[in-house]
């Protein structure tokens, strides 16, 4: 383990400071180059000791090497920190562990995932997480703060309501390595929705539409999104669909897929495309980024068919991910935080979203 910086910066980051794990990924660049902009200075870390050094040197940052694998070092590493994010995935591997390690440490937890089962499974530990007074908040990114807040949003406009239909899209950008990666660890795996408060197995893509998202009428398919569990934390809403923009060829394709999803699970295939995205660019340039919005759109149903709809555009994800990230760590860091399992909207409220620069909304 290394801890490397002047003394003087290691002084004055005793209240702006925060542990950055993962922080040689896409993402984890992107935040850790924008934390500046919110007063706050991170410690980066990983397992990569080349890609985090040169990290650190070019950003004149502190950090640390160290593996999720080596449980000690990594409690002691957390010892050091009030607040983690946890940028390294796909989570259904690193979240466990990171949370574990937090639990020891009494180090607050927070990660950028969107995986139904990461964020399931960080619910389970919540009564370990108030023993040791710590926030446990998987999905502080783009999965699932835009989301989470709309689900809340309208959840406050008719309390009574009983379906939630969230959908998002992207004009522009591109996928990271990181998403793309994890992606491709779901592949065959199909979907799910909520129903009747339960999560349940569907097809993936068993249901598509058209949305009008304000810039642009977009055609969605339904998704196992983050919100199947986080929305349900948030609101109590007990059935709830996600979609996602697709093409309405790939969605006719996928009623072929209990023919070939086998094949698709099979450890050489995910391999195989695991190994194609590597050779890709890394994630959206700058510029594509800064051009880039994405789009949000919900709408509540009670048993009377009263409905609420609202839609909202913002930043594109990776950079409303870095954003909105940095933003919660700075109220954990101020003492602005519930101890246990928490969502994001269900700690901060519906207009967390609105304190990231760029983001509109509207009823509908």
């Amino acid at each position: 383990m290394v801890f490397t910086a002047p003394f003087f910066v290691l002084f004055r980051m005793e209240t702006n400071q925060f542990l950055l794990y993962g922080a040689n990924g896409y993402t984890g660049k992107l935040i850790a180059r924008m934390a500046a902009d919110y007063g706050l200075i991170p410690v980066l870390a990983g397992r990569n000791k080349e890609a985090i050094t040169s990290l650190a040197t070019e950003l004149n940052l502190a950090y640390q090497i160290v593996d999720l694998d080596n449980r000690n070092e990594l409690v002691d590493c957390l010892r050091q920190f009030k607040v983690v994010i946890h940028a390294a995935g796909p989570f259904k591997f690193t979240s466990k562990k990171m949370i574990d390690a937090c639990l020891e440490a009494k180090t607050h937890y927070l990660d950028i995932t969107g995986e139904i089962a990461v964020f399931e499974q960080a619910k389970r530990m919540n009564e370990k997480a108030i023993a040791h007074d710590i926030m446990i908040m998987p999905g502080v990114g783009f999965d699932v703060v835009p989301t989470d807040c709309m689900a809340k949003l309208l959840k406050d406009q008719l309390p009574d309501a009983t379906h939630l239909s969230l959908a998002f899209a992207m004009l522009g950008g591109a996928v990271s390595h990181g998403t793309a990666s994890t992606m491709a660890e779901g592949m065959g795996e199909g979907g799910a929705i909520r129903e009747n408060g339960k999560i349940i197995k569907k097809p993936l893509g068993h249901k598509g539409r058209w949305i009008d998202f304000g810039l642009k009428k977009i055609f969605v398919m339904c998704i196992p999104w983050g919100d199947v569990s986080t929305a349900f934390t948030t609101t109590d809403i007990p059935n709830i669909e996600t979609y996602t923009m697709a093409s309405p060829k790939t969605f006719k394709a996928l009623k072929w897929q209990a023919v070939y999803n086998w094949i698709l699970r099979m450890s050489f295939v995910k391999n195989m495309a695991k190994k194609k995205i590597k050779a890709k660019p890394a994630g959206p340039s700058d510029e594509a980024r800064m051009k880039a919005k994405s789009l949000v759109w919900g709408e509540v149903t009670n048993d009377a068919g009263n409905t609420k709809t609202a839609r909202l555009i913002g930043p594109e994800g990776y950079t409303l991910t870095a954003i909105s990230s940095l933003i919660i760590t700075k109220k954990l860091l101020l003492g602005d935080y519930k101890i246990g399992y928490q969502t994001p909207a269900g700690c901060y409220g519906a207009d967390l979203v609105m304190e990231i620069p760029g983001v509109t909304r509207e009823f509908l």
